[in-house]
């Protein structure tokens, strides 16, 4: 399944090359589009179940499913149909309006959550919503990822005290393009 999902990436053409800079601020001459890729429900649904089956052969237990707005929202929905547990959504930042707040769905203390990201550079994004649920009381049992750009995020959330668990790392994307001569 994970080769069907590195087929998916490129069959999608989420790989753009060219100049780009990345959320984490790094410039790059290759960008990772996986929000192209989540549009398509057999790659969501595929992602799914990668995941899920992680988590299991893992022993990852978790109450709910998260992920931070906007590109992980997709794959956290996915996930939580796929294992019929609670979805949550991390907003970037706390509502101006309404309830003013920053995490949508339940939370409750002592909640285990598996955080669920679309792509990781530095994992800063990550970890922002993982503190966010920290805050609420809830613990983050692991934080998977469609693509790690093996650009630090393993690591730094590593000492952060968290687990990042990619599907696919950029070295494997890169060995598949050069293999198929793409």
């Amino acid at each position: 399944m994970k080769d069907e999902l590195i087929k998916m990436i490129f069959d999608e053409e989420c790989i753009k090359f060219g100049h780009f800079v990345l959320t984490s601020g790094k410039e790059s001459n290759y960008y990772i589009d996986v929000k192209k890729l989540i549009t398509n429900p057999k790659a969501l649904k595929l992602i799914a179940k990668l995941m899920n089956d992680e988590a299991q052969k893992r022993g990852i237990s978790f109450d709910k499913v998260a992920g931070p707005e906007l590109g992980a929202v997709p794959i956290a929905t996915a996930l939580a149909l796929e294992t019929d547990k609670p979805l949550l959504i991390v907003r970037k930042k706390k509502k101006s309006h309404g309830t003013g707040k920053q995490i949508e769905g339940e939370i409750t203390a002592g909640d285990r959550i598996l955080l669920v990201e679309d792509v990781t550079t530095t994992g800063g994004s990550v970890l922002r919503a993982a503190k966010v649920l920290e805050g609420e009381g809830a613990k983050v049992e692991a934080i998977m990822v469609v693509v790690d750009r093996e650009e630090g995020a393993i690591e730094s959330l590593g000492k952060e005290g968290y687990t990042l668990i990619p599907l696919v790392t950029v070295s494997e994307l890169f060995e598949y393009k050069n293999k198929r001569g793409l």
